[in-house]
């Protein structure tokens, strides 16, 4: 909105072409969502107060610590960081790249579905929100409809195929099988992001890690020179996502503000939902998918433990972890929540910096 506006006078005014560059779009999209942030904070936690009189429900099974001292905060926090990124990426995004589109409308779309769950749980006190399938057929169905769009506004060279990280400019053919591999990294990192979110301040920190490293990736990218350089796949018009993932970082900024502990208000599935889902459509777009794994390797391990723990206990009865997710095994163990979320920051970061070494390291 504002750079279509704003470049019609350049030749009026010459520093309107800032708009232009992506880098002082990014930065003007992450102060927004920071000041949207700001506020709105206050006053959307104090309505969910209002609505949710005993705040979010707590597993009964969950570690004691929660019921004691989480009781009767309130989640679908999610609704203020989707409400900042939205309205700042409109305002500073360039609203004829298409990817610009598909994004917001998965992460809108996944927001959407994380409410329905957080309303089921606030409305019947219950910490059990929509049933599993619920979740995962309409976020398979948004994933597919993103899967497609991204496939078609792909060069026709990279059209259903999968980079190799460390491989100069190698990529697989995956043909048929690339909107199915599409639509499970979308709704794996949706739901990886989701089974993180348990503990103040443990999940938005590691998303806007994440959100800042596909930030880089998506912009060298989608620029000719520094992918040439970098001999990694050149996609054009997919740097236009900086501006939105720079929206992401200012309304994760916002919202920790708020969720620092102890947390005034809970993100809920509203929040985690969307957020994993950005991640995924910017790692699918710019053809970084393996290194999603590494850049979100602190979610993949969330998943994974819980899947371990499951299949453990199925096949022999007995559990791998005190508690799953990981995070709650190390608070079983001990381990202070500060301490818990801090050192994910940490392992967060380092991954973070393994993955974006994958560009230079070819």
């Amino acid at each position: 909105m504002l750079p279509d506006f704003f470049l019609t006078y350049t030749e009026y005014f010459q520093p309107l072409n800032l708009f232009n560059y992506i880098t002082f779009r990014s930065i003007g999209a992450l102060l927004t969502a920071l000041l949207i942030s700001f506020i709105f904070g206050p006053k959307i936690i104090s309505l969910l107060k209002k609505m949710q009189k005993k705040g979010q429900p707590i597993r009964s099974d969950g570690p004691q610590s929660h019921i004691i001292f989480k009781t009767g905060t309130p989640t679908m926090g999610g609704l203020l960081i989707v409400l900042a990124f939205t309205t700042s990426t409109v305002l500073w995004a360039k609203l004829d790249n298409t990817y610009i589109w598909i994004i917001l409308g998965v992460a809108i779309s996944f927001g959407f579905i994380g409410l329905l769950d957080d309303w089921i749980k606030v409305s019947k006190m219950t910490s059990n929100g929509l049933k599993s399938y619920q979740k995962i057929i309409p976020q398979i169905f948004i994933a597919f409809i993103a899967a497609w769009f991204i496939s078609e506004n792909t060069p026709q060279n990279l059209q259903n195929t999968l980079s190799i990280p460390f491989l100069k400019e190698s990529i697989f053919f995956l043909g048929i099988l690339y909107i199915p591999f599409t639509i499970l990294v979308i709704v794996g990192s949706s739901n990886a992001v989701n089974l993180t979110d348990g503990l103040d301040g443990l999940a938005i920190v590691p998303v806007m890690i994440a959100a800042s490293s596909f930030a880089i990736i998506v912009y060298l990218t989608g620029h000719l020179n520094f992918s040439s350089y970098l001999q990694i796949s050149y996609v054009p018009g997919v740097g236009e996502i900086a501006v939105f993932l720079g929206a992401i970082i200012g309304s994760g900024l916002g919202f920790l503000w708020f969720n620092a502990p102890p947390a005034m208000v809970f993100m809920g599935d509203t929040g985690s939902l969307s957020l994993g889902g950005v991640i995924g459509v910017s790692a699918s777009a710019s053809r970084h998918e393996l290194v999603l794994i590494i850049i979100g390797g602190l979610f993949v391990l969330e998943t994974i433990s819980v899947i371990v723990q499951i299949v453990s206990f199925k096949l022999t009865g007995k559990r791998i972890f005190r508690m799953a997710p990981l995070h709650h095994h190390f608070e079983q163990k001990g381990w202070a929540e500060p301490t818990i979320v801090i050192r994910f920051w940490i392992i967060a970061l380092i991954l973070a910096l393994i993955g974006l070494s994958t560009l230079k390291l070819r």
